[in-house]
């Protein structure tokens, strides 16, 4: 009896380290200290303890998204356009971290965040021609960069000293 071939681990291998060096990066860049804890926030701010949950999960559901999106890419050029995708969201996603806690510009974040937004949404409109599934498991992070996007915006409204 033959053995039934071995699925390729690469593309997981891959897609989780990529994914674990962004979420590393970018929170090596966020510093939860005394300026931002002196921001006013809102009363629905999740608690600081929950971003590093939520984060995790999204990252995790990009990795396997990537994963699945390489894998069932028609060709070379698909999968390019999947790696092109993903690396532009992560520079994306890195340059707000710089923004909002490194640069301490929230009101600049806030520019940024829209960049990052529509990375997501194209990701999730890409991956959706290459594999629905794919697409699917980045919607969740589409739905919390959204609401990310709103919490900067509010906090830029509650702390307008903060602009240059």
């Amino acid at each position: 009896m033959n053995a039934p071939p071995r699925r390729d681990r690469r593309p997981i291998i891959i897609a989780a380290v990529a994914a674990t060096l962004v979420a590393m990066t970018g929170g090596l860049l966020t510093e939860i200290g005394p300026w931002y804890l002196a921001l006013r926030k809102p009363a629905w701010q999740p608690p600081d303890w929950a971003f590093g949950p939520a984060w995790t999960v999204i990252f995790a559901l990009c990795a396997a998204a990537g994963a699945i999106a390489w894998r069932e890419a028609r060709d070379a050029s698909a999968r390019r356009l999947v790696l092109a995708g993903f690396a532009a969201n992560a520079v994306l996603n890195v340059s707000w971290s710089y923004l909002f806690f490194t640069m301490r510009r929230p009101d600049l974040a806030l520019v940024e965040v829209a960049f990052l937004w529509l990375s997501v949404l194209a990701l999730v409109l890409v991956l959706r021609r290459v594999s629905r599934r794919a697409g699917w498991l980045l919607v969740p992070y589409l739905a919390w960069v959204s609401f990310a996007a709103f919490l900067n915006a509010t906090l830029v409204k509650l702390n307008p000293a903060l602009g240059a």
